[in-house]
């Protein structure tokens, strides 16, 4: 089987970080976020990736072929002259996605994150013989997102609607397809989109059905988001895996503690909170509902709480980031800085303390 991951454009929303490197080699719960959907892909057999892809599409590639050979998966690229929304893309990919075999291929958004049920997909998909499965997830409030109407007991889907302003169901889109070839076919090589052009043509012909995806769901795509991503991830990770999480005296709730990243003593680390490799946390330190990312240093008796701190960054001693602060990479905060929501760009160092979010250039 194949599989295409649209990856997108410029990843807007998750900058400063993005500034450094593409959204989707963004670390998510120490890795790169579109390895967790690589491996996912591999572990149901999965054996060619398709990125589609716009923007750095050399850095990619480059990144993710030191990948390639580890988890024995073809990963290739496709790339956009100029953006073709969420279908376009597919069209240009048609040559790498079509082969004799006949097998329907998956499509996914890079910026989603759940527990991928890919295997339940295939049944589910076999099982119906329509032309398209779309996963779907149920959310509290509707009225903020196109809702899928759908037969609960059949899964076929009847239509879609746009912020409804009366109920009318409770699943939206989550981002996951398995396609049939055929539906190549009705694309055309320009800028498109599968939700509201092509998915309900095939609805209409009653050949689009929907699963709901169990676990959790999460479009990580903007900061608020990611750290909400990571409470759930981590829940999932403590019933499915829970030796990977770290335990001790210094550890509350669910952290992911890279192997080599030093905690000191007089720590108190979560809940909820991602420490990648070769981090240093020093004594007396407090961190909860953060990432904290590869070579980071956080000094003596720092407090950092809903926030992410970026590649090689330092926040100094005393120090307190707290809502949705976002360091970029290689970012130095003094000593006692105080940084409430504020976002601040790569290599820089930032020491006045800033009671109000602000961006630090």
């Amino acid at each position: 089987m194949k599989a295409l991951i649209l990856v997108g454009g410029f990843g807007t929303r998750l900058r400063p970080l993005t500034l450094s490197v593409p959204k989707p080699l963004v670390e998510f719960a120490n890795k790169p976020m579109i390895l967790h959907q690589i491996e996912a892909l591999k572990a149901i057999g999965v054996t060619e990736v398709v990125l589609a892809i716009n923007y750095q599409p050399e850095v990619m590639l480059n990144f993710l072929k030191q990948y390639e050979e580890k988890l024995g998966i073809k990963i290739t690229c496709s790339r956009e002259t100029e953006p073709l929304g969420t279908a376009g893309p597919l069209a240009l990919a048609r040559d790498k996605l079509i082969d004799d075999s006949g097998e329907p291929f998956f499509v996914m958004n890079s910026d989603v994150i759940s527990e991928y049920p890919l295997a339940e997909m295939i049944q589910f998909h076999r099982a119906h013989g329509g032309e398209a499965s779309i996963m779907v997830t149920k959310v509290d409030e509707p009225s903020k997102y196109g809702v899928v109407v759908m037969d609960e007991e059949t899964g076929k889907v009847e239509k879609f609607v746009e912020k409804p302003k009366t109920f009318v169901g409770n699943k939206i889109n989550a981002g996951i397809y398995l396609l049939n070839p055929s539906i190549l076919d009705r694309i055309q090589l320009r800028p498109t989109s599968i939700e509201k052009e092509v998915f309900p043509r095939i609805a209409a012909e009653n050949k689009l059905y929907a699963m709901v995806l169990p676990g959790f769901w999460m479009d990580i795509g903007q900061p608020k988001d990611y750290i909400t991503g990571l409470r759930l991830y981590l829940n999932s990770l403590r019933k499915k895996s829970p030796s990977k999480l770290a335990a001790g005296p210094h550890i509350v709730g669910n952290v992911l503690l890279h192997a080599s990243a030093v905690v000191g003593e007089g720590c108190l680390i979560g809940p909820d909170v991602a420490i990648g490799e070769g981090c240093v946390v020093e004594p007396g330190v407090r961190l909860s509902r953060c990432t904290v990312m590869r070579g980071v240093r956080i000094k003596k008796h720092a407090c950092v709480s809903g926030s992410i701190i970026g590649w090689h960054s330092t926040v100094g001693q005393w120090a307190r980031v707290e809502n949705m602060t976002i360091l970029g990479e290689d970012v130095h905060l003094g000593d006692e800085v105080y940084s409430n929501g504020g976002v601040v760009l790569p290599t820089r160092r930032s020491n006045p303390a800033s009671s109000k979010p602000e961006i630090v250039m």
